[in-house]
């Protein structure tokens, strides 16, 4: 599969149209900036095509795959890859468990047991880390970097923190997902960031109260929408998540109102010329607006001013 097409002078790539003048600017710029990493360099050329998310951040990824392959074509050169130290990934990635996320007493019986429940937005870089330690420890995915927009939640109560919560981007393309909301391919790409992903849902495995997950996920879809406004400036109008029917039944989910579509088929494109196999998982969506098929299959969506 091609990233980009040129047709009549222009070159895109998920919906953004590169034109003649547009990839000349980029070559001085290039030239330039030629101290810059090339990540550097597409997040000053993206200042210059005006390439943003709906959150108003950069589409700093779009912007170097293009120019990769742009370069790929002759048609401008890149500064070298800098490597990235072992040092450097470790710091950047690695999460080093502590005694804060040490099993907690257990905790059983019907869900009133706990006290009040409920999701606290994760702010601060200790919050954060905690939230990303007790994810690594006790999620059977550990903890991943999200890409992009994402939120975290803790589950919290009068009885001490319950479990945790991620909600981050939505899978390129799904079938299924794709022809439920009804979109063609131009509109999923310029409107993909209104359907937001659920890609960590964690009890703490000493935690066991009735109907806690579907209690969460339903304060979740009255939350969500304001949540991620005030964080990323847009509301999302569609949840998805995708379940391993191996390890879960997906109860919870069906519990709190989402709808199951089917399963994903187990492939997905990991780059341009490879596939990776995984496990197909039970696709589950849920709608936050009424609206929400009108608006994603309409014109490209605004963000900042969305809400």
């Amino acid at each position: 599969m091609e990233i980009i097409r040129e047709e009549m002078g222009a070159a895109t790539r998920s919906g953004c149209s590169v034109t003649l003048q547009e990839l000349e600017a980029a070559r001085q710029t290039a030239r330039l900036c030629s101290g810059l990493s090339r990540v550097e360099l597409a997040r000053t050329i993206c200042e210059h095509w005006g390439w943003v998310t709906a959150s108003g951040s950069h589409k700093v990824t779009a912007c170097l795959k293009v120019l990769e392959e742009l370069e790929h074509k002759g048609l401008l050169r890149l500064p070298e890859k800098r490597r990235m130290t072992r040092w450097s990934t470790d710091q950047a990635c690695g999460v080093v468990p502590t005694q804060r996320t040490n099993p907690g007493a257990p905790l059983g019986g019907p869900l009133s047991e706990a006290g009040r429940v409920g999701l606290e937005v994760v702010q601060g870089k200790d919050r954060s880390r905690l939230w990303n330690e007790y994810v690594d420890r006790y999620h059977y995915l550990g903890y991943r970097q999200p890409m992009g927009c994402a939120l975290r939640y803790f589950i919290q109560s009068q009885a001490g923190l319950l479990g945790c919560l991620l909600m981050a981007g939505a899978a390129k393309a799904i079938r299924a997902r794709d022809q439920w909301i009804g979109w063609d391919r131009p509109r999923r790409q310029q409107n993909l960031s209104w359907v937001i992903n659920n890609t960590r849902l964690l009890i703490f495995p000493w935690v066991r109260l009735g109907h806690l997950g579907s209690h969460v996920l339903g304060q979740l879809a009255r939350r969500v929408r304001q949540d991620w406004h005030q964080r990323w400036g847009y509301g999302p109008l569609v949840m998805e998540s995708f379940v391993d029917p191996g390890k879960f039944l997906g109860t919870c989910y069906r519990a709190a109102g989402w709808m199951e579509l089917g399963r994903t088929t187990g492939r997905g494109l990991q780059r341009a010329d490879a596939l990776y196999e995984s496990t197909p998982k039970r696709i589950y969506v849920k709608a936050l607006a009424d609206d929400f098929r009108e608006r994603l299959c309409g014109g490209p969506l605004q963000g900042r001013v969305e809400e």
